[in-house]
């Protein structure tokens, strides 16, 4: 190991035996935000071709589709194992990516596609993202998830700026088509580091770094009933005070979200650069986060409190 790979390594705490997983945990974040960014410009330009006066119509469906999902994805956590539902969850996403494609460069009626393309996306977000959380959850004690999480977060950060800009600079080329082939590689390039994270896990249980009652704890399946999880919520009032802020967050994002597309429609014509037009608009949002979250945000919140922080959200817009 090299003097700055040392340095680097005392800055994020990673400890002996740790800095494979936290290697592979970061490309894997990486890789999949990667991917969905590629995607979410489409998917907003997706929403452009269907029209802009519809877009309400697929926010319900996007709706509809969670009522639906949600439970489905309580169910098979409950059930299955982590190791095996990664994989299969992945791999399904990856088979739904390469349809998309095929519907996009045939002759097929491009608005149906399109507004299944919207709902669908939505539904991809929150599946792989929920799945990697889970497993990192199973893969890092607390003690290393307070030290190692953090970096492991910058590598989705990290993806979140590559994704648009490889869609803005490439799809003009390329073609929208072609940008999910892209997405889907990057993808693909998940189940390489998800592999590899479990053989480091059966590799330290071997070692009786972590013993062999705890690591079948982990991978037994979450257990409880599909709807276990609401009824929690409707317990807590801390839980129903987080989804009344979400609420009221995501309506005032959805109107907000609705001006922008009418704008960049009524700005450009064309399909690609619209889309090229989306990509650069996340591009610029997610370096601008990068730059508050690192600079800003610790010391707003260590001065405000956390409530005067998130209050300041709205304020703001």
């Amino acid at each position: 190991m090299t003097d700055r790979q040392r340095i680097l390594w005392r800055v994020i705490e990673v400890r002996r035996g740790e800095g494979w997983a936290v290697f592979w945990s970061f490309l894997y974040f990486f890789f999949l935000l990667g991917s969905y960014y590629i995607l979410r410009p489409v998917r907003d330009e997706m929403g452009v071709t269907t029209g802009v006066d519809r877009m309400q119509w697929l926010f319900t469906g996007t709706f509809i589709a969670m009522l639906v999902v949600v439970p489905f994805f309580g169910w098979i956590t409950s059930r299955y194992r982590r190791r095996q539902f990664l994989p299969a969850v992945y791999g399904f996403f990856i088979i739904n990516i390469l349809l998309f494609y095929l519907l996009f460069e045939s002759e097929i009626e491009i608005k149906p596609v399109a507004a299944l393309f919207f709902v669908w996306l939505s539904v991809f977000n929150l599946f792989v993202v929920s799945v990697f959380w889970s497993f990192m959850a199973d893969l890092f004690r607390n003690e290393q998830a307070k030290r190692l999480f953090g970096f492991i977060a910058t590598g989705g950060t990290a993806g979140a700026i590559t994704g648009p800009a490889m869609t803005a600079l490439l799809v003009q080329q390329l073609g929208t088509g072609r940008m999910l082939l892209l997405s889907a590689v990057l993808l693909g390039m998940t189940l390489i580091c998800i592999r590899r994270l479990i053989a480091w896990q059966e590799r330290i249980t071997a070692a009786g770094e972590i013993s062999g009652s705890c690591m079948m704890e982990r991978e037994q399946p979450l257990g409880g009933g599909v709807l276990n999880g609401f009824f929690l919520v409707l317990r807590s009032p801390y839980l129903l005070g987080i989804c009344a802020l979400i609420v009221l967050y995501a309506s005032l994002s959805t109107f907000l979200y609705l001006q922008q597309a009418q704008i960049v429609r009524d700005a450009f014509d064309d399909s690609a650069t619209r889309t090229a037009v989306f990509a650069s608009m996340d591009f610029a949002v997610n370096v601008l986060t990068l730059v508050i979250q690192a600079f800003f945000t610790g010391r707003l919140v260590k001065w405000l409190g956390l409530a005067m922080t998130l209050a300041l959200i709205p304020i703001l817009l």
